[in-house]
């Protein structure tokens, strides 16, 4: 019940492991959204995503932040038109190897650094993300260490030093997030991973290649519709 449970405030893209997070917040925490539109080729269907997870899942207040920084710095597929996005398809085993050019530069401290301003708002303890290290796309904000950093700058910098970033998901398999997602009843039919596509999942990018496949090593069908019918077989 709302005003029983301590505060939390979770970063909500709408993707598949912020979709697990927010289900898994949920159940031990009152939970307050953050959503990021940054100028992502997929804004307004991340948005829309978001929106549905949070509402599936109970949280008790939806914030839509708008940035246009990494818009207007580009240097990403995601937010330059100019790169584009890979097709990871032909080289899956290779996911993770490099930092792809999906990579937003050092995004996640931008997202966490809104968190914590409103957690001393709010007075939320805890702060959740849905990083994840193994079967990723090889981002550097999203690697164990990192939040561990961020964690000290938090003791170091905020009011009462006290608030603290939970990863719950960093260490898992990505197959491993999908069954929990499953076994928590998480809303992943209305989430969205997809980096190009806002209609159907392009089912080739690192991001829909990871969802596949974490879905088909977990024996269960992904819920979201792909351009490509027979990519889900």
């Amino acid at each position: 019940m709302q005003g029983s449970q301590s505060k939390a405030v979770i970063c909500l893209s709408g993707g598949m492991d912020s979709c697990v997070c927010a289900a898994l917040a949920a159940r031990d925490y009152e939970v307050y959204a953050l959503h990021f539109s940054y100028g992502q080729r997929t804004e307004a269907r991340e948005l829309e995503a978001a929106r549905e997870v949070a509402r599936l899942t109970g949280i008790a207040e939806f914030m839509h932040l708008r940035i246009d920084l990494f818009r207007r710095i580009g240097g990403s597929a995601l937010t330059d038109a100019a790169i584009a996005v890979p097709d990871a398809s032909q080289h899956e085993s290779r996911i993770g190897a490099e930092i792809p050019v999906t990579y937003v530069p050092f995004r996640n401290a931008h997202f966490l650094s809104a968190a914590v301003s409103w957690a001393e708002v709010l007075g939320a303890k805890r702060i959740v993300i849905g990083a994840v290290e193994q079967d990723s796309s090889g981002y550097p904000d999203c690697r164990p260490e990192y939040y561990d950093a961020f964690n000290e700058l938090i003791r170091r910098g905020t009011r009462e030093g006290d608030i603290r970033v939970e990863t719950p998901l960093i260490r898992m398999r990505k197959s491993e997030i999908v069954r929990l997602g499953v076994e928590l009843g998480a809303p992943l039919h209305v989430s969205w991973s997809c980096y190009s596509g806002e209609q159907e999942a392009c089912g080739v990018c690192d991001s829909c290649v990871l969802r596949l496949r974490a879905f088909r090593e977990a024996g269960t069908r992904d819920p979201i519709r792909y351009a490509a019918a027979a990519i889900r077989e």
